[in-house]
Order: C-alpha cells, then structure tokens, then sequence
C-alpha cells in the first residue's frame, strides 16, 4: 500500500522551480537525501525526458518522474511535490504541470499496490484540494493514512 513506501520525508509543497529540470531535481532531493536514490537516478529521469519527449506527464497537470531501477534505485519510495507555479514540460494535453510524484522501486513488482493507491488518488479530486490546502507534509500523511 502507499502508506508503506511514503513518509512526510518525501513530500514537499509549494516547491519554487524555474524549469521542468529543476521541478525534477527538486522532487527527487529527498529521494537523494534519505537514501532512495542515486544522483544518477535524477539524471537518469531528466535524460529520458530529454530523449523521449515528456512522457512522465501522465494527466492532467499530474508527472510521475521515473527511471529504470538500474539507474540508481536504492529503496522503494513514492513522494510528492507541489509547485508553487506550475511549469510547462512539453506535453500539449496535459500542461502545465503542479504536481509531481516522485518514484523510485526497487524492481518492477514490489510497488505496483501502491501504484494502483496513487492511481485512485490521481483521480480524486479531493486529494488536490488538499494538496493545494495542505500546510505541511504531515497533514498530507494524515490524510493519506486515514485512506488507506
């Protein structure tokens, strides 16, 4: 479940960013920070986006910054973002993106139930009202964890 590779550590909000670059290495610090990641795991994603277009903006307003485990993946983790601004990535549909979710996994099945929970509240509209309202990561954990 979500609640397990989540912690108030990993979610940061009304984050300041110039760029898509910077939104991704802001994001991902805490990731570096706590041991989910290698740098080369962030560099990995900004890469990948470089080269395959801005496919990490999954839907509306909404990007799941990622890479292969093999790029540095140290632990298992999802976390949040906010933007203070959104920023614009490239992806015509779905711009400018506010939030970002952050992913690190360890292989390709251990998080796929706390994908399927972040699925859900990609789709609640509730779950951005309080991302929006929310003034630190533990009220954003609170709700998270009264959820699930």
């Amino acid at each position: 479940m979500i609640e397990g590779v989540m912690n108030e550590k990993l979610i940061q909000l009304n984050v300041e960013v110039a760029d898509w670059q910077e939104a991704i290495q802001k994001a991902m610090q805490p990731f570096i920070r706590y041991g989910y990641v290698k740098q080369s795991y962030v560099d990995a994603i900004i890469q990948n986006v470089n080269d395959l277009g801005p496919y990490i903006v999954i839907t509306k307003h909404v990007a799941l910054p990622h890479a292969q485990t093999e790029s540095g993946t140290l632990k298992n983790g999802i976390g949040i973002a906010t933007l203070k601004k959104p920023i614009y990535f490239g992806n015509e549909d779905n711009d400018p993106v506010k939030y970002l979710f952050g992913l690190s996994a360890t292989d390709s099945e251990n998080h796929l139930d706390a994908l399927a929970d972040l699925a859900q509240l990609i789709e609640d509209p509730s779950f951005f009202s309080l991302l929006d309202t929310a003034e630190s990561s533990q009220e954003v954990m609170k709700y998270l964890q009264e959820r699930f």
